[in-house]
């Protein structure tokens, strides 16, 4: 099943916080999954992925994030996003 990316608007540039998953050196790959704090603003762009699915938003404008992360956005799955402008 390909991702199907949508927008919502009522999200789309709230501040908000989540745990995202992010690779950190080392495991026999190479590299190992890792939960990390982020914030930002939301983008109100998400898609579900999986069966059943899970909702993934993109969070950008990246104000806190860990040091190696090099990205400038960061897609955090839905029950792990919380947002801050309620």
């Amino acid at each position: 099943m390909q991702p199907k990316y949508e927008f919502d608007t009522d999200l789309a540039g709230k501040v908000a916080e989540c745990d995202g998953g992010t690779a950190t050196a080392g495991g026999p790959a190479g590299l190992l999954g890792s939960r990390d704090f982020y914030r930002g603003r939301l983008t109100g762009r998400y898609y579900d992925d999986g069966d059943p699915p899970w909702r993934w938003y993109e969070l950008a404008e990246l104000t806190a994030k860990p040091e190696d992360h090099r990205e400038d956005t960061v897609w955090c799955e839905s029950s792990f996003v919380f947002v801050m402008d309620e």
